[in-house]
């Protein structure tokens, strides 16, 4: 996926105002619109104009946009980091907009575009959403954590700045991951006495350096030397609520998973622990270890690329 630098498609400043993108924009489109443009490539340059638009107008889009940095070039291959978003504010319901690029996709594809409800004089105040990580650990126990969210404002002259705000929040014991934490009225407050909208979290787990996650289920690489994997073994294994003994079968190959029922992620039911067994050699540093490699290779009669048919 290519990255794609929305001011240079705008032309303008990355501290463009507000006022000076509306601009910017106005004298782009009528330059590129396809009815009446004779650029060759004036369809592609209006809907890539046009996407640009659409983030750098949002206050919102355009501040968590900014959160990247300005050190990524035009067409440069681009993931955006698992956090970048973590902790910045959205209004509005999520949405799923296919009509931008990859590049739109992967950033604001659940960035909210939704406006308030109600009507005459009294109106609820919109929903806010933003996506929080946390503690895997977080999840078996519950906890309270505070956190600090950011959500984008105009100054004065018209450029967008961002605001913080701490909120204490109480982590359910058995949350999953994507699953929303409601906090009621800490969305827009409402207009003419309506209520407030609300926050939801969207909650994520911090990188764990032992476990992967799927649903409730997490999974382990366990590392088996040789002889344990082959004589079978009864090793150690960590799990997020202590150490337990797991038999390993004789004859195991790297690859094979056992289940540890239960021992997931709190719910009902509860997920299971998956140990995925990893075969790994003793370095052969010294002489001795290499006498034994030698050894094993003439009295062992094994091809381990017998399948591939070589």
């Amino acid at each position: 996926m290519e990255f794609k630098d929305y001011y240079g498609i705008m032309g303008v400043a990355r501290d463009a105002t507000q006022d000076e993108i509306k601009r910017a924009y106005r004298k782009l489109a009528r330059k590129y619109h396809p009815d009446v443009s004779k650029e060759p490539d004036a369809e592609a340059r209006f809907k890539e104009l046009g996407e640009a638009y659409e983030v750098l107008k949002d206050p919102e889009k355009r501040a968590a946009y900014d959160q990247l940095g300005a050190n990524w070039k035009a067409g440069q291959e681009f993931r955006p980091p698992p956090d970048w978003d973590a902790g910045f504010e959205f209004s509005g319901g999520y949405r799923d907009d296919s009509a931008f690029s990859d590049f739109f996709e992967s950033l604001f594809g659940r960035a909210g575009a939704g406006h308030a409800g109600g009507t005459g004089f009294r109106a609820r105040g919109e929903d806010h959403h933003a996506r929080i990580l946390i503690d895997l650990e977080d999840a078996f126990h519950g906890a309270t954590r505070t956190i600090t969210l950011h959500a984008p404002q105009l100054d004065g002259q018209g450029h967008v700045r961002t605001r913080e705000r701490t909120l204490n929040v109480r982590i359910p014991r058995g949350v999953r991951q994507g699953q929303h934490i409601r906090l009621a009225g800490q969305g827009t407050p409402g207009f003419g006495g309506g209520v407030a909208g609300d926050l939801y979290l969207d909650v994520e787990f911090k990188p764990h350096r032992l476990y992967r996650v799927d649903g409730r289920d997490l999974y382990l690489d366990l590392p088996l030397a040789p002889w344990e994997a082959a004589l079978g073994a009864r090793v150690k294994v960590p799990t997020p609520e202590g150490i337990v003994d797991l038999t390993i079968p004789s004859g195991s190959t790297a690859g094979r998973k056992l289940r540890l029922k239960g021992r997931g992620i709190p719910g009902k039911p509860a997920g299971d622990l998956y140990v995925v067994l990893q075969i790994a050699l003793p370095p052969a540093e010294s002489e001795a270890a290499r006498r034994f490699y030698r050894t094993m290779q003439q009295e062992l009669a094994f091809n381990p690329r017998t399948g591939l048919g070589v």
